[in-house]
């Protein structure tokens, strides 16, 4: 018998790292996506029949009637990122398939782009760089495009996460105050019992919830409105945790400072509102964008696939 044949099928949904690429062909029967482009409804169908596991990332939907389509061959699904909100996961429980996905491999690189985003937005830093690229920049001068500083804010943390956490230890270098607030009193210090009390204090509030029906549009018109004049909300989650016309419409009218965003509602698509507005730092998902992350993402999918098909329960199993 062929080596190939005996070896599980495997179909990549995307393109991944080359050191990622390789250890999973020379373990499985690997088909990967050599012109990353997202695939279709009617591609995953195809491959829950055709392939014995899957690796997807969270531009590919998994609804429960996929899930349940006839003749199913899919096992397991060994998704590429910590998130997994674009897959049923009790539907998938119900159909006995296994998901698994990458949880600690992206906290510290996400955590650094939600210091990014607060420096960023903070200093009007793409302001200025528009200006300048624009070549509207007529030379220094003291009253230019003054920011805010952020030694001495209160970072407000939404989640106290992986990802939340080192976000708070990296604000702690700059000398902010960190407070945070989750469903479950956490028992350490800075716990604040509620959501509104939380956006009220902060000067900078900062989203590490998932995503999903439970926190859509968790920050919306009536949230924002708690917040002060002058503060700035970040977004390195899920898009739909925040309503963009919502948040457009408070930046428009300076009802806060400044918003730095990485995720969207709807990607690839970004509201238009948020578009036109200056003081909107505006990311394309580059939370986990570094090479050494997004491999070691890969290798810990890798992990999970080779623990399931040698009979082992995978370390990152969700479902």
């Amino acid at each position: 018998m062929d080596e190939t044949a005996r070896r599980p099928r495997l179909y990549v949904t995307r393109r991944l790292p080359e050191a990622v690429e390789a250890r999973l062909a020379a373990r499985f029967d690997a088909v990967f996506n050599p012109d990353d482009q997202p695939r279709d409804r009617a591609a995953l169908e195809a491959a829950m029949r055709d392939y014995d596991a899957i690796c997807p990332t969270i531009t590919d939907r998994f609804d429960a009637d996929i899930l349940a389509i006839p003749n199913r061959r899919a096992r397991i699904l060994a998704n590429f990122g910590a998130g997994v909100d674009h897959v049923d996961l009790r539907a998938a429980a119900a159909q006995g398939i296994a998901v698994t996905n990458t949880p600690d491999a992206l906290t510290d690189a996400t955590a650094d782009i939600a210091i990014l985003l607060m420096l960023m937005a903070a200093r009007r830093a793409g302001e200025g760089e528009r200006e300048l690229r624009a070549g509207r920049w007529t030379g220094w001068r003291p009253t230019h495009m003054m920011g805010q500083t952020l030694t001495g804010k209160t970072l407000g943390l939404v989640g106290h996460g992986r990802i939340a956490r080192a976000t708070g230890h990296r604000a702690g270098a700059f000398g902010m105050r960190v407070l945070h607030h989750s469903r479950r009193p956490s028992g350490e210090p800075g716990h604040v019992a509620s959501l509104e009390a939380l956006a009220a204090e902060a000067d900078v509030l900062s989203l590490h919830v998932p995503g999903g029906t439970e926190t859509r549009h968790l920050v919306d018109t009536r949230l924002i409105a708690r917040m002060k004049p002058g503060a700035i909300l970040i977004n390195t989650a899920r898009g739909p945790i925040v309503d963009e016309a919502a948040l457009a419409a408070a930046l428009r009218e300076r009802r806060i400072a400044a918003a730095g965003l990485d995720v969207y509602e709807r990607e690839p698509a970004v509201h238009p509102d948020l578009l036109a507005c200056e003081n909107a730092v505006l990311l394309p998902h580059l939370g986990s964008a570094t090479i050494e992350t997004r491999t070691a993402m890969g290798m810990q999918a890798a992990g999970n696939l080779e623990a399931f098909f040698d009979g082992r329960d995978p370390p990152n199993r969700v479902a």
